[in-house]
């Protein structure tokens, strides 16, 4: 899958990167060891953080910057590994959905970047495109409705905008028939080590999702313009 990053993110964060996994899955409902795992992370994130604590974590801290450099408020519009962390601190815990969803939000909490799973068979075209969001772009987000994606990061295919920071896609978004994904890892900025992160991703997938013919890729943006 060809990826580009638009000069507009290189100049917002020239030292982002992104990870590109791709591989064949078998979904299923959420294994009961992956909830174990999700609920012992929760357990350190109570143990470890208070909530002031969350939007310093390296990989948050980084998103929101990105955010703020772009013109989008980011305590209105909360980067999904801090969304999940404060629900772990207000006792609210993660609601299960499936095996990929949750191996995404595992990989997500324990890495400290944004992740992004889509069904490879949804995804228009063969390429995506790391780019800003602009005013009036039709945007639904799982379980939110209608989302303003102005001044978000967005992945886009063909179509698109299909998943951000804070939300992904309705169109793109994986479900029990899923057997395809490509995932997106986003590092604004420095927290998990790249290579382990990128390990980790092979190990959570292969453990909860069967993935097999896994692919990784790492990509950076051209000098800014």
């Amino acid at each position: 899958m060809d990826i580009s990053i638009a000069p507009v993110i290189a100049r917002a964060c020239p030292d982002y990167k992104m990870i590109l996994l791709t591989a064949d899955v078998v979904n299923t409902p959420t294994p009961e060891a992956l909830t174990a795992a999700i609920k012992r992370y929760g357990e350190s994130v109570v143990s470890l953080f208070e909530m002031p604590d969350i939007a310093r974590r390296p990989g948050i801290a980084a998103t929101r910057a990105i955010y703020k450099a772009l013109g989008k408020e980011p305590n209105r519009y909360r980067p999904s590994q801090e969304q999940m962390m404060r629900r772990f601190l207000k006792g609210q815990g993660l609601y299960t959905v499936s095996a990929l969803v949750d191996t995404g939000n595992l990989l997500s909490l324990m890495s400290g970047y944004s992740v992004g799973v889509f069904d490879a068979d949804k995804i228009a075209g063969g390429s995506l495109r790391i780019d800003v969001g602009r005013a009036g772009q039709p945007y639904e987000g799982i379980g939110r409705g209608p989302v303003n994606i102005e001044g978000l990061p967005v992945v886009c295919d063909a179509e698109g905008p299909i998943g951000s920071p804070t939300t992904d896609n309705e169109r793109t978004k994986t479900s029990l028939g899923t057997t395809r994904i490509v995932a997106t890892i986003h590092a604004f900025g420095p927290d998990m080590p790249l290579d382990a992160t990128a390990e980790l991703a092979r190990q959570l997938f292969t453990a909860y999702c069967h993935a097999d013919n896994i692919s990784l890729s790492l990509h950076a943006p051209a000098d800014p313009e």
